[in-house]
């Protein structure tokens, strides 16, 4: 696909810490042709220095997380679209996101515990520490039917991921 193929379209990469949320999300736009943003870059100092620290965030923490994505995707919906990663793990964080931007389609980027595990150990340089894994998989909650999006197998090199990305959001009609 080339330049403007995703017109006005919000594609949010969502998951656990360490299921390749930046890498697929970054291959993913330039598929789409839209331009890129990492969602941890839209969280207050505040919130980084509690997960720095070993602290999961709140309900309360990631209001004004979430509402600064919001605005980011709700200004990209209305001129070619975008791609941003966000954890997004509960249904009411991904009901604001949709607040700000209606048509947004979800990738749910899945994995094998121990997959997480191993790529959470070798991550450098990411304030979320691996040790915040155990309490994102309790607040998970997946993407129901009533949402639009597909789950995507984050198994493998990001490049194939992005690819089974690409292909779900064909067959839902939201890869243009």
């Amino acid at each position: 696909m080339g330049q403007g193929a995703g017109a006005g379209r919000v594609v949010v990469v969502m998951g656990v810490a360490g299921s390749g949320k930046t890498s697929v999300g970054r291959l993913l736009a330039d598929a789409l042709g839209l331009p890129f943003a990492e969602g941890d870059a839209f969280h207050p100092a505040a919130n980084v220095a509690k997960m720095s620290g070993g602290t999961p965030l709140d309900d309360t923490d990631r209001r004004p997380w979430l509402d600064a994505i919001g605005e980011w995707i709700a200004r990209a919906a209305g001129q070619d679209g975008c791609v941003v990663s966000a954890s997004a793990l509960k249904r009411v964080y991904r009901d604001r996101l949709r607040a700000a931007a209606p048509g947004v389609v979800f990738v749910h980027l899945t994995g094998e515990r121990s997959l997480i595990e191993k790529r959470l150990a070798e991550r450098t340089g990411h304030f979320m520490p691996a040790a915040l894994l155990d309490s994102q998989l309790a607040a998970l909650e997946p993407l129901q039917e009533d949402e639009a999006g597909a789950v995507v197998d984050a198994a493998g090199p990001a490049a194939r991921t992005a690819e089974r990305a690409v292909a779900a959001l064909r067959a839902l009609g939201a890869d243009r």
